[in-house]
């Protein structure tokens, strides 16, 4: 079993045929944190009322995270813009998982660092919802043509997984600069707030970096 301080998951987004629970799910079997933070986008209701994709390994998800709360892992859960009805919840909890809209992780260092999902940096989803519409349907479209390459790649014996999504993201000039500016604002807001770091997710693109003195981590 590995042992860590705290564990940060987003955007797992159980529900759709695109999540990749199985590798998740080994995760969670090996792994024990003292904090867990789920930081939105964990269960895709906004694809599930079109249509659902509840496979055993997503439902070995869910149950291996309720059963690190029971077992007394500190579990919160920051909900995303596709699970957003949960933000209702705010200040509640779901058995020991506690829902909140933002949280403060403090780090072994002693740094405080902003918990958030992350869709409040990004203006299509705010402002221009047909847009984000659009953009969310191209997004699955790629991630199937993801699932069927990484199906050929695991036949010829290379890493069953890559990413279409994530490669168009890194050459579409469009794509790189909407990247930068949502973690410029991320990372501004933490600093305008007084924290030393901002952790988050949405983009769907990881990092772990310093931007403007604020220690920026993306969950990808």
């Amino acid at each position: 079993m590995l042992r860590v301080r705290t564990l940060f998951l987003s955007d797992v987004h159980l529900g759709v045929r695109e999540c990749q629970a199985e590798r998740l799910a080994r995760l969670l079997a090996a792994c024990r944190a003292d904090y867990l933070y789920l930081l939105g986008d964990i269960v895709d209701l906004q694809a599930m009322h079109r249509r659902v994709c509840w496979t055993p390994a997503q439902n070995a998800v869910l149950h291996l995270l309720l059963e690190q709360a029971r077992a007394g892992v500190r579990v919160t859960f920051v909900p995303g813009n596709h699970d957003a009805p949960l933000r209702a919840y705010d200040g509640g909890s779901f058995g020991q998982v506690r829902v909140r809209r933002e949280a403060v992780h403090h780090g072994a260092d002693g740094a405080r660092y902003l918990l958030l999902h992350g869709d409040q940096f990004d203006d299509f989803t705010r402002y221009h919802r047909w847009v984000a519409w659009a953009g969310d349907l191209g997004y699955r479209c790629l991630n199937r043509g993801s699932h069927a390459l990484s199906a050929v790649r695991k036949a010829l014996g290379r890493e069953d997984h890559w990413s279409l999504a994530a490669a168009v993201k890194r050459r579409l000039p469009g794509a790189v600069d909407f990247v930068r500016d949502f973690e410029l604002s991320a990372a501004r807001h933490g600093a305008a707030l007084g924290y030393e770091g901002v952790v988050c997710g949405h983009i769907h693109v990881p990092a772990l970096k310093e931007l403007e003195g604020v220690r920026y981590r993306n969950c990808g």
